[in-house]
């Protein structure tokens, strides 16, 4: 049997909350935030975190001059 996914309920709850607050980001901050958490703690061991890992790399603030 296939180990669960350490930060599956997190991921549901942010599904099941933004489908609740027709997909306003601003209204689930609180889900996004715990989900980046357990994200932090289980790394590469979590799936579910993949997106999160790309998008976080993405919207770190620029240095300018930086390659």
């Amino acid at each position: 049997m296939p180990q669960k996914d350490p930060c599956q309920k997190q991921a549901c709850a942010i599904q099941k909350c933004l489908q609740a607050n027709k997909y306003i980001e601003s209204r689930c901050e609180d889900v996004i935030r715990a989900m980046r958490m357990c994200c932090e703690h289980a790394g590469e061991n979590s799936i579910c975190c993949s997106g999160f890992a790309r998008e976080q790399k993405s919207t770190e603030p620029k240095i300018p001059g930086a390659p």
